[in-house]
């Protein structure tokens, strides 16, 4: 990660350049703005999670208490501008999810805060096992479709929403479209495009961002995270990453009621492993999904690395939506 810095620096920064009237509040007040860009911080700080440490970085943003700082800089944030949006049940997530980067504080402190890269990278092969584990896949299309065709159409459509921004995965990652950290770092990229729209490219636009997130979320991963949340919780038993767990599930919850989605989620029952088959006759050894990273979508108003790179830039093609990044 190359910045840390708060996720309203760039709106802030975008505010600057335009001025204020006296009648209309400059865009850095903007509560929708605000809302977007801390959503977008979340987003990612999740996606990173779930990423096995190639290098120090990450543990080093864990050690030094950013990872946990920059989540709960960016829940008051949320919390001071949620102007009611997602009732009562929203506010209760907030809560919940301070209390969850409470106990992630504190795991640290007391299990991580020694730990070497070689130990991390164990504890990530003792929970998500050396290749896929089918005890916690962190893979959509492993989740309620038991059927190939059923499962190319998931993959299909989640392929479409990516397009749609002109977005696709780095040549260099070898990873599947439907694995976890690609999907909410695609939402990181939504709701920061949201923020962006709405400071330059007007109603309309922005609402087109504003309904693919409310679809991706109903459609995709309000669906499946909350499962893979228990089931990660089960396998991990303890330790950081049930604790990263336990926050992803908390998170979905908040998402759904902030905007306003009623996805129906999977259970238990929906959970197919025996459908697995490795795309192209790849084996995902631990870390290949972390190879060749890019930062290529945020950079450094929210940094971390993306597993998307942009196509087509500088180019809005017709009928596709917005191209390109904030």
């Amino acid at each position: 990660m190359t910045s840390k810095q708060p996720a309203h620096t760039h709106a802030q920064a975008v505010a600057g350049v335009i001025p204020a009237s006296p009648a209309i509040p400059a865009i850095k007040d903007s509560p929708a703005v605000e809302r977007a860009l801390n959503r977008s911080k979340l987003y990612l700080l999740v996606s990173w999670s779930q990423l096995y440490p190639e290098d120090e970085e990450f543990l080093d943003y864990v050690q030094c208490g950013e990872f946990v700082e920059d989540g709960r800089a960016a829940l008051d944030t949320l919390d001071a501008m949620l102007d009611g949006i997602g009732g009562e049940r929203a506010k209760l997530k907030l809560v919940l999810l301070r209390k969850q980067f409470d106990q992630i504080e504190k795991v640290v402190a007391s299990e991580c805060v020694n730990w070497q890269l070689t130990d991390l990278q164990a504890e990530h092969r003792r929970v998500f096992s050396n290749v896929i584990t089918l005890d916690c896949p962190p893979y959509e299309t492993l989740f309620g479709n038991d059927h190939v065709f059923a499962q190319s159409q998931v993959m299909g459509d989640i392929a479409g929403f990516y397009r749609a921004f002109g977005v696709e995965l780095s040549k260099d990652i070898h990873e599947r479209l439907d694995h976890l950290s690609v999907e909410f770092e695609f939402m990181h990229f939504l709701a920061y495009k949201e923020s962006y729209s709405r400071c330059h490219d007007g109603a309309d636009k922005t609402q087109i961002v504003l309904d693919a997130q409310k679809k991706f979320v109903k459609n995709h991963i309000g669906r499946w995270v909350p499962l893979f949340c228990r089931m990660l919780v089960k396998k991990a038993g303890s330790g950081f990453y049930k604790h990263v767990a336990d926050l992803m599930a908390e998170w979905m919850d908040f998402e759904v009621a902030f905007l306003g989605v009623a996805p129906q989620p999977y259970s238990e029952t929906d959970y197919r492993p025996a459908t697995f088959n490795s795309p192209e006759g790849q084996t995902y050894e631990c870390g290949a999904q972390d190879q060749g990273n890019e930062l290529s979508l945020l950079l450094n108003e929210v940094g971390a690395e993306s597993f998307l790179d942009k196509k087509d830039q500088g180019k809005d093609k017709e009928g596709e939506g917005p191209v390109g990044t904030a």
